[in-house]
């Protein structure tokens, strides 16, 4: 503080020589007052009487502040370091309370220090211990801009209570997240809590913002969504010219004709221009006008990200109202008081009065930022001249480093509990799952997931005038949709809807651009054209025409344009199967196929079904400037009499740019005919297929638009009913399991008490005859075990020398697969009688061990144990 203490008595030095020379001028009245003094009469003094009775005071009234809009909080149920301070804190607060008078009394013309607001429980705590750093579990909150939208569309914005000062409490961030409601200072501690977390230098600022900061108001602002891209245009190169080039046609158009059209548009464009500067005028004029009185006085807290960690280039600030970011230049921030992180606090030694576009946020220097604490990560700048450093000896040194360890304070540690988000609140997002954000000429509306029941996420209305009364057009951004759809644009005007979907639609539909949902009217649709078999990219329809564009068919396929004749009856939905559209004409085109020479490979194939014609044109060989053609008049095979037509050369005309011999012969040309009358059926075939499957599409898309179901993860388990009627109905077989082992443990003494009465009650006699009977039974059942694997025993050893005995009689005529399988079988023989030796030796060995252990049970059974204590 010394430096500030420096400045303060310059200051009040030069304040007394200002009062003193003010002083001495009000102690000489001018000449003129004392020459020419009146006397007070009575006429005089009534006369001012009465104009100082027709003179009306009006007391201004009182402004109404808005109460703190807090909601009541339960503080029975929070931890005991929410309503206490540790020693530690308290020592703070005794730092803090000393900082500030002595910060009041140096500089007595600024605001209080915002330093020790009360929390919930009413205690006083000091800002840095408010921030709790916390790294969240989800990637998505790992970046800042991700951490400002969450703290953004999480809570719900509470202004200040009164806009001129700081808030009196500052609620812990776990009480801010329980409640979803805020000021400005709980979004910025729990967004610099976040951002610290993941590793920024992020500080909480207290300052001053303009009035569209501090209220959130966004209509001056333009949407995000809005904004286009910038396009980097990218210059075409120009292919040298060919030497032997055909040169263009010459261009016959009046250029008088162009020149007054261009004229017109630069006419027409002056005016658009001047329309929109006059309303831009008008607009800004109307926001003159009503200039914020309190401008530069309104109390506003954001986060302030310096560079350095995370590879932050540049220092930027982040409102976290709007999780909007912007530079440390920017005219919506008009002052800064102070700043503090989970470690210090600083005070701005800075003059505002260019906002903050002159501020220097080297938090290390001194005499720009006043620390509280000493313990700082920040490297402090020296402020000593040369001159001094020659006073300063090693004693003074060491006294200096001592002192400096005697003032030394850490940080306490944060006395709030940590911060955690549960997966349903991240997912949900906004308050009651829903927030409506008004921008300039646009509103933006967004909702949690699954909370619409057609998947709608968000939607964006952009309008013509800044009242949003006349609409333009409509976006909607779709989630979980089981027909993929992600987007849909609705222009008001025109009318024209634009569907986009993700991968995996059933017909791997991409977009969709229409008017009518009515089949034959004008339609666009793309395709994923690697999840189709056809390689269809895309299909443009009109009421007479059908357009479709392939790609990487093995056909070479690129190009088929289909135009249809009048319809004669109703048009239905199934109209194209039992009323097909009559079909005129069918271009087709091809990319090269390598595989072919240029004379033979077809470019354009064209189908003229009215006039009978085929129409075939050629690709151009890379040296020559034009390709050949063809022509076939297609007729009937029979004339009207029956006979068969025979081909004749004027029923092929063609253009050949290399002649060749065998193109010439009517064979040829005939099987030429032929193969092309069979591909213009299989083009017609293709062609009504295309109007069925755009049928199937749009019926597809209206049962979808009017189901709009909603697909669920399987390891969403609260909202997917199947998983969890799987979980459930996994739980209950596992459960009748459990109760069917624990029926299975039947009681070794039911057998025997089903012999006697029932009801009566067991006498001593009949207590020993069960304990006699059962284990007798129990001795059999493990004689009978042990005869029984003895008998497979024997078996399985006498099959065993049946079969050696089998191979000694055979081994001269055996073969080698014979040789295989014997010696396979004595192996697997082998291997079951050693088994079967295991289990009887261990049988034997159990067995009186388990007869023993029956025998306890039965003395110690409640139902015999009165009658055996004789015998125990």
């Amino acid at each position: 503080m010394e430096v500030l203490k420096e400045k303060v008595e310059e200051e009040e030095a030069a304040e007394r020589e200002d009062a003193v020379e003010r002083g001495e001028k009000m102690m000489k009245p001018p000449p003129e007052t004392r020459k020419e003094e009146a006397p007070v009469t009575q006429e005089v003094l009534r006369d001012l009487e009465k104009k100082l009775s027709d003179i009306e005071i009006v007391i201004p009234e009182t402004p109404v502040i808005a109460k703190d809009t807090k909601v009541s909080i339960d503080t029975a149920t929070l931890p005991a370091s929410y309503r206490s301070n540790t020693p530690g804190e308290e020592h703070l607060l005794q730092v803090a309370g000393s900082f500030s008078c002595q910060y009041g009394h140096l500089c007595p013309d600024r605001v209080p220090l915002f330093l020790c607001p009360l929390n919930e429980c009413q205690v006083p705590k000091f800002v840095s211990t408010t921030i709790r750093p916390t790294l969240m579990p989800y990637t998505e909150l790992y970046n800042w801009d991700s951490c400002a939208q969450f703290v953004a569309d999480f809570l719900s914005m509470e202004p200040l209570a009164d806009p001129l000062k700081p808030p009196t409490h500052l609620y812990s961030p776990t009480t801010v997240l329980k409640y979803q409601r805020g000021n400005c200072f709980d979004f910025s501690t729990l967004l610099c809590s976040m951002l610290i977390g993941s590793g920024y230098d992020a500080y909480c600022v207290n300052g001053y913002g303009s009035q569209d900061l501090c209220l959130m108001d966004l209509t001056r602002e333009v949407c995000p969504l809005t904004m286009k891209p910038k396009t980097t245009v990218q210059e075409k190169q120009v292919a040298p010219p060919k030497k032997y080039a055909v040169k263009p046609p010459r261009d016959l158009t009046s250029r008088y004709e162009q020149e007054q059209e261009r004229k017109r548009q630069e006419k027409i464009r002056a005016e658009e221009e001047k329309r929109l500067k006059e309303e831009e005028g008008r607009l800004q004029e109307a926001e003159n006008a009503k200039a914020d009185p309190l401008h530069g006085l309104r109390v506003h807290s954001w986060v302030l990200v310096l560079s350095g960690k995370r590879e932050v280039p540049e220092s930027f600030f982040i409102d976290p109202l709007t999780a909007r970011s912007y530079s440390t230049q920017d005219d919506h921030f008009l002052g800064i008081e102070s700043l503090w992180n989970h470690k210090n606090y600083w005070i701005n030694m800075q003059d505002c009065w260019n906002c903050c576009k002159d501020l220097i946020f080297d938090l290390g220097d001194p005499v720009r930022w006043e620390y509280l604490l000493l313990g700082t990560d920040k490297p402090h700048l020296s402020i000593l001249d040369e001159d001094d450093d020659n006073l300063i000896d090693d004693d003074d040194i060491d006294n200096l480093g001592k002192e400096d360890e005697d003032k030394s304070f850490d940080m306490p540690h944060s006395w709030v509990e940590p911060i955690e988000i549960s997966s349903e609140a991240f997912e949900t997002r906004c308050p009651n799952g829903m927030k409506v954000i008004q921008y300039k000429r646009a509103k933006l509306e967004k909702w949690a997931p699954y909370l619409n029941s057609n998947g709608l996420m968000s939607r964006l209305s952009t309008y013509e005038d800044l009242e949003c009364t006349k609409l333009l057009e409509v976006k909607e951004w779709y989630q979980n949709r089981e027909d993929m759809l992600e987007l849909k644009h609705i222009n008001k005007v025109t009318g024209l809807i634009i569907d986009y979907f993700k991968p995996g639609h059933p017909q791997a539909l991409r977009v969709h651009s229409y008017m009518s949902m009515q089949p034959e009217n004008d339609r666009v649709m793309e395709f994923y054209e690697k999840a189709r078999v056809d390689g269809l990219i895309k299909r443009e329809e009109t009421p007479k025409t059908m357009t479709e564009h392939y790609q990487g068919r093995p056909d070479f396929l690129a190009y088929r344009h289909v135009t249809y004749g009048p319809r004669v009856k109703k048009v239905t939905l199934s109209s194209a199967e039992s009323n097909p559209r009559p079909i005129t004409r069918i271009t087709e085109r091809f990319f090269r196929d390598p595989a072919k020479p240029a004379d033979e490979d077809v470019e354009e194939r064209a189908f003229l079904i009215l006039e009978e014609r085929i129409q075939l044109r050629y690709h151009c060989r890379e040296d020559h400037i034009t390709a050949s053609r063809r022509e076939f008049l297609r007729r009937t095979e029979v004339d009207s009499k029956g006979n068969k037509i025979i081909m004749t050369p004027e029923m092929c005309i063609s253009y050949e740019v290399e002649p060749m011999e065998h193109t010439k012969k009517l064979l040829y040309q005939y099987e030429a005919m032929m193969q092309l009358k069979e591909q213009e059926k299989m083009s017609r075939h293709q062609a009504w297929e295309s109007e069925l499957e755009v049928l199937e599409i749009l019926k597809l898309l209206e049962e979808e638009e009017e189901a709009h179901t909603l697909k669920i993860s399987i390891y969403d388990t609260k909202r997917n009913e199947k998983s969890r009627e799987y979980r459930e109905a996994m739980e209950r077989v596992m459960h009748e399991e459990h109760l069917r082992q624990v029926e299975a443990q039947l009681d070794y003494l039911a057998p025997f008490l089903a012999q006697l009465p029932p009801g009566e009650k067991l006498t001593r006699w009949q207590a020993i005859r069960l304990k006699d009977e059962c284990l007798i039974d129990f001795k059999q059942r493990l004689i009978d075990k042990a005869n029984l694997i003895q008998a497979r025993f024997e078996r399985e050893t006498q099959e065993l020398q049946k079969k050696q005995q089998w191979y000694q009689e055979n081994q001269v005529t055996m073969t080698t697969e014979d040789e295989d399988l014997y010696l396979s079988y004595c192996s697997q023989a082998m291997f079951r009688i050693r088994i079967l030796e295991q289990r009887l030796n261990r049988h034997k060995e159990l067995a009186p061990l388990k007869y023993l252990a029956l025998e306890e049970k039965l003395y110690k059974d409640p139902r015999l144990v009165e009658h055996l204590k004789v015998f125990s």
